[in-house]
């Protein structure tokens, strides 16, 4: 019975650990999404007459793997922005490398 608690809390602290990271690469998606550019992602992308990020993604018409393509190379009129990404001082706080900041913009993307 005794090894039973134990190892149910042993699971709820593991679940809960996983889930204060995904909120944690959330809230640094969204300091990426406010703040790239100084002017934030939402300049161009919140507006009807650009592609709609939130609604690819979350339809899946925009891959991890082509948004990271994006980011990283640009196309028409999104300039390269993994440089700017990697500047933003909540990447750098966390110590995230590219991947994860990648990573954190898309899961915010995808829950916006």
């Amino acid at each position: 019975m005794k090894k039973t608690i134990v190892t149910l809390a042993g699971l709820a602290l593991i679940a809960l650990s996983g889930a204060a990271f995904a909120d944690e690469q959330i809230a640094i998606g969204k300091k990426i999404y406010d703040r790239a550019f100084g002017r934030g992602c939402g300049t161009c992308h919140d507006i009807s007459s650009n592609p709609q990020l939130t609604a690819n993604i979350k339809a899946g018409t925009l891959t991890r793997a082509t948004f990271e393509e994006v980011i990283t190379n640009g196309r028409g009129g999104m300039p390269k922005a993994l440089d700017e990404i990697m500047k933003n001082k909540a990447v750098a706080d966390a110590g995230y490398g590219k991947d994860q900041a990648l990573d954190a913009l898309y899961k915010y993307l995808e829950t916006k």
